[in-house]
């Protein structure tokens, strides 16, 4: 039976923990994410849960500390944000090559410079390639529901791969909505007991993690991770399948909202996709086929799914919350044009850049987005790519 609530992002995700009852936390704070190790401290403190928490001196500490706790056999989390991923950055290479079922809770917040404490993409998308599975939440309830998920995807038998649960600082994390929980029993049969199949701790099967390679050796390794991380998308539809049973909420690797007979879609991710759909419902109120595809999960990128799901429309607006310093788009444009072209898909888009360092991204200026993809195609007025929304003049 669904338990009704008004809680934060970080409430959620926190109250999530709480139900799934971990083994080791190692945690260092930093805002926005640093209610997630407190509130799990408070609980461990209450004894409503059995969970080692470990202060650590640094983020850099924490990701190791989740690397050692989890190579010998124990589930294993941590949160962050910004400035902490970064710092763990080495860690986040050893943890997904070594194969660790780590969970990590990440409060989006832009990085440095100059200094800011506000929501954009910059830290999850910096740590992109280090071969962690990445899941994006629109809202509280998604926070909620995808740490619930991550565990049966990270320690599945074809994965064996960390998971990056990510929300948007402030906006999701720290703002109160309406959320459905489940029940306590039902999370844990859900989320299940962890079994690893090898671990450091084990004294009749000693293994060695994250040893040196030589040559002949770390390309097959490095090919075997990505091949993992190509199935974890099989499993992360399987598992949302299983979550669909328990709690009547549905997840893919992407949504797709009001795009059946749309001319013109906006590609976007996190809690911006809420205003894009809201604009796109007052838009179809006039008659306009407007839509929005939310991409959920950004790796393992699914570019085969939304080259085919794009194909119908007339134009794409690609939307980045990060900037890639290419001189040519964010990580948003590059994939999703690339998607489009290796599988013969020839349709226009342009890239657009918003909502850095927490800038507000509005109704209007989603409106003013979908206007000019329209005009481009009525009346051959191509607009402006890697253009910034709302910046000041």
């Amino acid at each position: 039976m669904a338990i009704k609530e008004r809680m934060s992002g970080n409430e959620a995700v926190s109250y999530a923990i709480r139900q799934i009852n971990p083994d080791v936390m190692p945690a260092f704070p930093i805002t926005p994410s640093t209610e997630i190790p407190q509130m799990v401290s408070t609980y461990i403190a209450n004894g409503e849960i059995e969970t080692e928490f470990i202060p650590v001196e640094s983020e850099h500490s924490s990701m190791s500390a989740a690397i050692g706790a989890e190579a010998a056999g124990a589930r294993s989390l941590t949160a962050t944000s910004s400035a902490g991923l970064a710092l763990m950055w080495e860690e986040l290479l050893l943890a997904a090559s070594n194969r660790l079922p780590i969970v990590l809770a990440l409060v989006n917040r832009t990085l440095s410079g100059p200094i800011n404490i506000n929501c954009d993409h910059s830290d999850s998308m910096g740590a992109r390639d280090t071969g962690w599975i990445q899941i994006y939440a629109e809202n509280n309830q998604e926070a909620y529901d995808n740490f619930i998920q991550a565990y049966p995807i990270a320690e599945h038998t074809s994965v064996h791969l960390p998971v990056m649960i990510c929300q948007d600082g402030f906006i999701t994390s720290h703002a109160v909505e309406n959320i459905e929980l489940m029940e306590d029993s039902l999370v844990k049969k859900f989320v299940g007991i962890y079994n690893p199949e090898e671990f450091l701790l084990n004294p009749d099967k000693p293994i060695s993690v994250g040893p040196y390679s030589i040559s002949n050796y770390a390309m097959e390794a490095k090919k075997n991770q990505e091949i993992a991380l190509e199935n974890s998308k099989a499993v992360i539809l399987e598992v949302a399948k299983k979550f669909k049973k328990i709690s009547g909420r549905e997840y893919g690797l992407f949504e797709e909202y009001r795009t059946k007979d749309a001319d013109y879609i906006m590609l976007i991710m996190g809690s911006a996709a809420g205003t894009a759909k809201q604009a796109v419902d007052e838009m179809r109120a006039r008659g306009k086929k407007v839509g929005v595809l939310k991409l959920r999960v950004f790796r393992p990128f699914p570019a085969e799914e939304i080259a085919n799901a794009l194909k119908g429309c007339k134009v794409v607006a690609i939307m980045d919350r990060c900037e890639s310093y290419n001189g040519n788009g964010g990580p948003l444009g590059s994939e999703v044009t690339s998607a489009l072209f290796c599988n013969k898909i020839m349709i226009d888009t342009v890239n657009y850049i918003y909502g850095l360092a927490g800038r507000d991204f509005t109704v209007d200026e989603t409106k003013t987005v979908f206007g000019e993809l329209e005009d481009m195609v009525v009346n051959g007025r191509v607009p402006e790519q890697y253009k910034y929304i709302g910046l000041r003049k």
